[in-house]
C-alpha cells in the first residue's frame, strides 16, 4: 500500500470537485476549494475520522468495498478507480459487463435529478446509487451486501421484499425481473456473475425455476408501476431508463403525473425523510 500517493491522490481529487458535482448544496462560508473531508466521508458511508486518516497517511488499508465507495463519491473514471486500487495494494477489478463501477457521466445525470426518485441499477438489479427521494421511497439499501443487494435475488428468496408492489402485480414483476436477468445472462456469458446468480436462484427457488423456463428475454424498465409505501400508501409512477452504452447499467427515473396525488405523496416523503421500507431491505 502506497499511503503517500493514495493520500495525495484522494486530496487532489476531493479539491477538484465542487459540491454541485456530487449533488450537494454549496452552502455559505465555504473557504476551501472542492469538497470538505466530511462531505466525502458522508458520500461513502465512512466516518470523517477514517477518511481524514487516509488523507494524512495514517489510515489502515481500505477494503475493496471502501475503495469502490470512494471511487463513486469522487466521481472517478474506470482508469482512476483502477489506479486507486493499485495504490491501496489491491488487485484491480476485472472490467466486464458485471462491473459495478458507475460511470461519472451517469452519476452527473443522477445528481441533477432532485424532484424525482432516481437510482442506478446494475444488470442484476443491484442498486448502485440512489438519490434522496429514491431512498425515501424504497428505503436505504446502501449497507446490504452479497446477493442481498440484488432485487431479483431478494424477490425469490425473501417474501417481505415484495411489499413494495401490490399483490396483483407480483406475477408481472417477477417475470420482468427474470426476463431482465436472462438478458444479462445472454450478454455476459456462462462465467459471469449473472450466470452465478441464475445458478444460485435455481438452487433456492422453485418459483424462479418455473419462471426461468418461460425463456422470456427483455429489459423492461419503461413501464407504469404502482408502488406501495407503508407511510403514504400507493404511488403511481411512470418509469424511464437511460442505459449505458454496453447496456450493463441503467439510470431509472420514477415520475408521477404532474399535479397528481402521487406527486403530493412523493413530496411528503421528501419531508418525512428516509423510510425503512421493509425488514431486510
Amino acid at each position: 500500500m502506497n499511503r503517500a500517493a493514495l493520500a495525495d491522490f484522494l486530496r487532489r481529487r476531493r479539491q477538484a470537485l465542487r459540491p454541485s458535482d456530487v449533488g450537494l448544496v454549496p452552502g455559505p462560508r465555504r473557504r476551501t476549494p472542492g469538497l470538505r473531508r466530511e462531505e466525502v466521508a458522508g458520500l461513502t458511508g465512512m466516518s470523517t475520522d477514517y477518511y481524514v486518516r487516509l488523507e494524512q497517511q495514517r489510515g489502515p488499508q481500505p477494503s475493496e468495498q471502501m475503495l469502490s465507495a470512494l471511487a463513486r463519491a469522487l466521481r472517478l473514471t474506470a482508469d482512476e478507480r483502477d489506479y486507486v486500487y493499485r495504490l491501496a495494494g489491491h488487485n484491480v477489478p476485472r472490467r466486464t459487463l458485471d462491473d459495478t463501477h458507475v460511470a461519472p457521466a451517469l452519476l452527473r445525470v443522477l445528481d441533477r435529478l432532485e424532484d424525482s426518485p432516481a437510482l442506478i441499477l446494475s444488470s442484476l438489479s443491484e442498486v448502485l446509487v440512489a438519490n434522496r427521494l429514491a431512498t425515501a421511497v424504497f428505503g436505504d439499501r446502501s449497507r446490504v451486501r452479497g446477493w442481498e443487494r440484488s432485487d431479483t435475488y431478494r424477490w425469490f428468496t425473501d417474501p417481505a421484499s415484495r411489499a413494495v408492489y401490490p399483490a396483483e402485480d407480483h406475477d408481472r414483476q417477477g417475470r420482468s425481473m427474470v426476463a431482465a436477468l436472462r438478458a444479462a445472462y445472454g450478454a455476459a456469458g456462462e462465467r459471469s456473475r449473472a450466470a452465478e446468480l441464475v445458478r444460485v436462484l435455481h438452487a433456492e427457488s422453485e418459483e424462479f425455476r418455473r419462471v426461468w423456463d418461460r425463456h422470456e428475454v427483455a429489459r423492461r424498465f419503461e413501464d407504469h408501476k404502482t408502488l406501495v409505501h407503508p407511510r403514504v400508501g400507493r404511488i403511481e409512477v411512470d418509469c424511464q431508463a437511460l442505459f449505458t452504452e454496453d447496456q450493463s447499467q441503467a439510470l431509472l427515473v420514477l415520475t408521477p403525473a404532474p399535479g397528481s396525488e402521487a406527486e403530493d405523496k412523493i413530496r411528503l416523503l421528501a419531508v418525512l425523510g428516509h423510510e425503512d421500507f421493509a425488514a431486510g431491505r
